[in-house]
């Protein structure tokens, strides 16, 4: 049997998108995603990676301590150096290089300082892919966050604090807020059907306490039927994927702590208050994403600039933004380097996620663009030079990773995201401050 591609399961008030099986009819090939994991404050550089003159190396078997929990997945990384967002610094407006690191970072427009309502940045890539790509996919874009931004008012020496709490930017003036309820992602996925928005039937089943596949089972079981053995296994994996993600959404709401770290505020029940068991939630809700093509494009903020956050999960008390102002201490830059290390190991869970991830003839990772990184590099001078990336992902077999290029000092950051719509199939003539295509991306 050949089904639509676009085929859904549906239940009372639900419509669960399907991952690409060999059953669905033309177009089969996967098509690119791309996303944008983001840290804030900066990074170690001197722990990330062993910076070179520019040129092209094989990434080695081993990685400086920061970075040393992707060495496993380095066939499947690119490092890029050298790479600058020139509109993150000062240009004459003093102060605020952490408001400017977060509006700067996907729009690569210097920010107008202003902590009132005229706020003035650019277009972020995602958001130029996201209006092009309009259409082609349920929702046009994704935007996460594991940490829930202050509302209004300046945060940064007079740059609003709505510079801080997205790095995603649908208009110059329109940021887009980012989502930190792992429940609203997930219902916003799985949840009512465009055809049957009635809260009342959806707020029935929630106190039922139903698992969202309970009422797609009719619907599941007559698909599985009639599938091949290779897209029975593919759905019946998906389907366990979606439980399990509902199930630790659950668990949350259930065991939802009262007491947090005096400088977080207390957010939604479905927020765990560690940061990785929170971090891993969104990741798998993106790969859900991904992998029903229910978006192309996403952004994800494991953070926001000049974070209050501690870390108590991994023994530090302390906030980190207050940390990465180090002067040169020694046990600051311990602890730095500690969230750094607890950081990546979040994106490592991506790579290994999207990795064994099936989609289509071969994995998420194989069709997918995924960038780490941070608007700083070093977060105790406010360098916006040499920032740290790596781009994880094949992007449909036009990227060669297991490689570390590092690009010429000032190198515009947007260079590397007009490459990256260009794969996309999102044709854009310039980007921000960009200077046209970063190369070496594919290889020498």
């Amino acid at each position: 049997m050949r089904i639509n591609r676009r085929a859904i399961l549906r239940g009372m008030g639900t419509a669960m998108g399907l991952p690409l099986l060999e059953a669905m009819a033309a177009p089969a090939k996967a098509p690119c995603r791309m996303a944008f994991l983001y840290v804030p404050n900066g990074i170690m550089m001197d722990q990330w990676i062993v910076d070179q003159k520019p040129g092209v190396t094989p990434l080695p078997a081993t990685l400086p301590p920061v970075s040393a929990a992707l060495a496993p997945y380095r066939k499947d990384l690119l490092f890029l150096g050298g790479l600058t967002q020139n509109g993150g610094r000062a240009l004459g407006d003093g102060p605020g290089d952490h408001g400017r690191a977060g509006a700067n970072y996907l729009t690569c427009v210097h920010p107008k300082k202003t902590n009132g309502r005229d706020l003035r940045a650019g277009v972020s890539v995602d958001q130029v892919a996201a209006d092009q790509l309009r259409g082609k996919t349920r929702l046009a874009s994704l935007e996460l966050s594991c940490e829930e931004g202050v509302q209004g008012g300046s945060c940064d020496n007079g740059y609003s604090c709505a510079y801080s709490n997205s790095i995603s930017w649908r208009t110059p003036s329109s940021p887009n807020p980012a989502e930190i309820r792992p429940r609203a992602v997930f219902e916003r996925l799985f949840g009512a059907a465009d055809d049957d928005a009635d809260a009342g039937r959806r707020a029935r089943r929630a106190a039922y306490d139903r698992s969202i596949l309970d009422v797609v089972t009719g619907d599941a079981r007559r698909l599985s039927a009639s599938l091949g053995g290779a897209d029975k296994q593919k759905l019946e994996e998906y389907l366990y994927s979606i439980r399990d993600v509902e199930k630790r959404i659950q668990a949350a709401e259930t065991n939802a702590v009262t007491v947090r770290p005096p400088n977080m505020a207390a957010p939604d029940a479905s927020v765990p208050a560690d940061l990785g068991e929170h971090a891993k939630l969104m990741i798998d809700l993106l790969a859900l994403a991904f992998q029903t093509d229910s978006t192309r494009v996403a952004t994800l903020l494991l953070a926001l600039e000049q974070s209050p956050r501690a870390y108590p999960e991994i023994g530090i008390p302390e906030a980190h933004h207050g940390l990465t102002h180090h002067q040169g201490d020694a046990e600051k830059i311990a602890k730095v380097i500690q969230i750094n290390q607890y950081h990546v190991k979040q994106f490592a869970y991506l790579v290994e996620k999207f990795g064994r991830t099936p989609d289509g003839e071969g994995t998420l990772l194989d069709h997918a663009m995924v960038t780490y990184g941070s608007g700083l590099s070093d977060g105790n001078a406010h360098d916006h030079a040499n920032l740290p990336m790596v781009l994880a992902g094949r992007g449909g077999g036009t990227i060669r990773p297991g490689r570390f290029v590092r690009y010429a000092n000032e190198t515009p950051m947007a260079n590397l995201f007009i490459a990256m719509l260009d794969r996309m199939g999102v044709r854009v003539d310039k980007l921000g401050d960009s200077t046209g295509e970063l190369g070496y991306l594919s290889g020498l």
